[in-house]
């Protein structure tokens, strides 16, 4: 395979394992005692209740600004307004915070997949420039790529929730290429999201790499006719050794 100017990679079911369930018992009781710890008062229906309204509500209003496009919410706002709605108004550092126990509460599996640091790592000794392109919340992700010691392995790092669009949207797979000059033909994308992933990459004029992994969508082709490569597994020295032979 031809060494690209910059490789892209997705972050959850290609470089990272991981398993969340907000409908397991006890989260929204737990979620409601985060806010009440901090003088917001729910009980647990009506925090659930609240959150998904104005999770459908924020989606709605970016939907009529952007008619036909793939947008992205930031929950932030979304736990703004749940303080709001009881009269404190919250500074970033408790919505970072909250955020945070908001997810840890839902997260019952979290790792990177082995080889993962090694390959982002022997990418950049290349001198090549390596992305990070995440349909994601950032005040999830940013935390946990420090976590799992992955934040400085990328030159730059692009998450759905700051840019206000996700894959397979071509805004968010320009929103790099305009930064960072870049032209779609040095760019390869690996990801494990046939759409998400390969078409998005495909239709901005990149090449993509097709990762099938037990976090690809159901139905997800083991083989994609688009992608110049595709392994069956997150194989992640497989892929290092395809990547810079």
């Amino acid at each position: 395979m031809k060494l690209y100017r910059a490789y892209l990679f997705d972050l959850y079911g290609t470089l990272v394992d991981i398993h969340t369930d907000e409908g397991k018992p006890d989260f929204w009781k737990t979620a409601a005692s985060c806010y009440a710890s901090h003088g917001a008062d729910y009980d647990a229906s009506a925090l659930q209740s609240e959150y998904r309204r104005l999770c459908a509500a924020e989606t709605a209003r970016l939907q009529s600004e952007y008619p036909g496009a793939a947008v992205e919410i930031d929950l932030l706002r979304v736990f703004h307004s749940l303080y709001e709605a009881r009269g404190i108004l919250p500074d970033e550092a408790l919505l970072a915070d909250t955020a945070w126990a908001f997810r840890q509460a839902s997260t019952t599996r979290l790792r990177a997949y082995a080889g993962a640091g090694a390959l982002l790592a022997a990418l950049r000794l290349t001198g090549r420039t390596v992305i990070l392109l995440s349909n994601a919340q950032a005040c999830f992700t940013r935390p946990e790529l420090n976590l799992l010691g992955l934040t400085d392995r990328f030159n730059r790092v692009y998450i759905s929730s700051e840019i206000g669009f996700q894959k397979p949207d071509p805004r968010f797979f320009l929103a790099p290429l305009r930064d960072l000059k870049l032209d779609p033909a040095d760019c390869v994308m690996i990801g494990n999201d046939p759409v998400c992933d390969v078409y998005g990459a495909v239709s901005v004029g990149m090449d993509a790499v097709y990762l099938r992994t037990a976090l690809s969508p159901a139905g997800a082709p083991n083989v994609h006719p688009h992608a110049l490569i595709s392994f069956q597994s997150a194989n992640l020295r497989q892929l290092r050794n395809v990547l810079l032979r």
